[in-house]
C-alpha cells in the first residue's frame, strides 16, 4: 500500500474515538492490521478489550463509514477482534454489568444461503476434528462431477488450521459489491478462516465475547452465495469444546445437524459424550459419531496395533443411541497430505485411508436425508 494512501485513511481512522477512553482508536494503537487490495478494497482489523467487545459495534460502524468517505477507497470491511490487550486507563468510568454481557442479543439469527449446515465438532482438542472436516468438504465437493456447492468455514478461532490443510495460507480476502469477503475458492470449495485476516505467528488471545463476534461476522460478512444459489453445503469446523462459539451456532442459526468427532480412547470418549448432550440441549440433531486414530498399520510389516484403543467410538455411539459414522485409520499418509494442503480424499483418492473419509461422508449425507 502506498504511504500516502496509508496516512489518508489512518487520518480518516482518527476521527473515530473510543468514548470510554476519551482517545482516538489511531492513538490508542487499536489498529491491528491495515491492508488494501489493488481495487480499492480496505480491510482493517481493529483490536479491542475482549471485555467491551459486544458494546463496540457503533465505533466498527464509524470507521468504515469515514474510510469509506475516502476517494481512494472503493470498498471496505472493518473488523474488531481481542488478538492483543489494550491498554485500560485510570480515567475509563466503570460500567455497570449488562444483561446482555457479550452483546448478542442485538444481533439477529442469520439466514445463511446454504441448505445444509453441518457442524464438525469434538469435545476436546487433538482429536482431528479439523482433518475430519476437510476431507468431508473435499469429498461432498467431488459429488455430481463436481457441481455440489460447498463451502467450509474454519471457526476454530484460537487455532485456525484449514489455511494450511487447503494449501494457502497466503490468501487475503478482498470484497464484492455488497462489502462481502469473498472466500477462497480452492478444490472446488469455498473456503474462510479467520487465520486468512490476522497474522498467523501471533497468539489470539480472545475472552467469549470477542469469539463469538468473530463467528458471528464469518458466517454474516461472507459472500457464501445467494438465496436465489445457495451452497448445497456449509461445513463449519467448530473450536473443541463446548463454549461460546457453540451457543452462539445454536441461537442465531439454523444448522442441519453435528458430526462429533473423537478418539477410541475413554479421556477423549468422555469429552465426545459432553458435546452429544451440549447439542442435545440446544436443538441441533447429532448426525453421528466418528472414531478417528482407530488403527495403525505398519507400512513396512503391515502389523495392525490399536494404539488408542479400537471400536471404543461405536460402543459410545450405540449407548447414547446415535449413528456410527465411521473409522479413520492413524495414518502418516493423512498427516502428510494436511500438512502438504491438500486432503488425503484429493491426494490420494484410491487409498485405503480416502475410502473412510468417503463412507463417512456418504453416512452423514445419508443421516441428512
Amino acid at each position: 500500500m502506498d504511504d500516502l494512501v496509508r496516512n489518508e485513511i489512518l487520518q480518516a481512522l482518527r476521527g473515530v474515538i473510543d468514548h470510554d477512553r476519551g482517545v482516538d482508536i489511531v492513538s490508542a494503537n487499536m489498529i491491528s492490521s491495515l491492508q488494501m487490495h489493488d481495487d480499492g478494497a480496505v480491510i482493517i482489523v481493529i483490536a479491542v478489550d475482549p471485555d467491551r467487545g459486544g458494546a463496540l459495534e457503533g465505533l466498527r460502524q464509524d470507521a468504515e463509514r469515514r474510510v469509506m468517505g475516502l476517494d481512494c477507497v472503493n470498498k471496505v470491511s472493518v473488523i474488531l477482534t481481542a488478538e492483543k490487550s489494550v491498554e485500560k486507563t485510570s480515567s475509563s468510568p466503570k460500567k455497570k454489568p449488562a444483561s446482555d454481557p457479550h452483546g448478542m442479543d442485538k444481533n439477529p439469527p442469520i439466514d445463511v444461503p446454504a441448505r445444509h449446515i453441518i457442524v464438525v465438532a469434538s469435545g476436546k482438542g487433538g482429536v482431528g476434528k479439523s482433518t475430519v472436516a476437510a476431507n468431508i468438504a473435499a469429498y461432498m465437493a467431488m459429488g455430481n462431477n463436481g457441481k455440489i456447492r460447498v463451502g467450509i468455514l474454519d471457526a476454530d478461532i484460537y487455532g485456525p488450521s484449514q489455511p494450511m490443510m487447503m494449501g494457502d495460507e497466503e490468501y487475503k480476502p478482498a470484497l464484492d459489491a455488497q462489502k462481502q469477503l469473498i472466500p477462497l475458492e480452492r478444490y472446488g470449495l469455498q473456503i474462510m478462516s479467520i487465520g486468512f485476516m490476522v497474522d498467523k505467528e501471533k497468539a489470539m488471545v480472545w475472552r467469549g465475547p470477542m469469539v463469538q463476534t468473530a463467528f458471528y461476522q464469518m458466517l454474516r460478512d461472507v459472500a457464501w452465495g445467494t438465496q436465489e444459489e445457495p451452497l448445497d453445503y456449509l461445513i463449519i469446523d467448530l473450536p473443541p469444546g463446548t463454549g461460546d462459539v457453540q451457543l452462539t451456532l445454536a441461537q442465531k442459526v439454523r444448522a442441519s445437524g453435528a458430526v462429533i468427532v473423537s478418539t477410541p480412547q475413554d479421556v477423549a470418549l468422555i469429552d465426545a459424550r459432553r458435546a452429544v448432550e451440549m447439542f442435545g440441549k440446544t436443538g441441533v440433531p447429532v448426525l453421528g459419531l466418528v472414531e478417528n486414530m482407530s488403527i495403525h498399520t505398519c507400512s513396512n510389516c503391515g502389523h495392525e496395533e490399536h494404539i488408542f484403543g479400537h471400536g471404543g467410538a461405536q460402543k459410545e455411539a450405540e449407548t447414547l443411541g446415535i449413528p456410527f459414522l465411521g473409522a479413520v485409520p492413524l495414518s502418516k499418509n493423512i498427516r502428510f497430505c494436511a500438512d502438504e494442503g491438500k486432503p488425503i480424499v484429493l491426494a490420494e483418492p484410491d487409498s485405503a485411508q480416502a475410502e473412510a473419509f468417503a463412507e463417512i461422508t456418504r453416512n452423514v449425507i445419508a443421516a441428512l436425508k
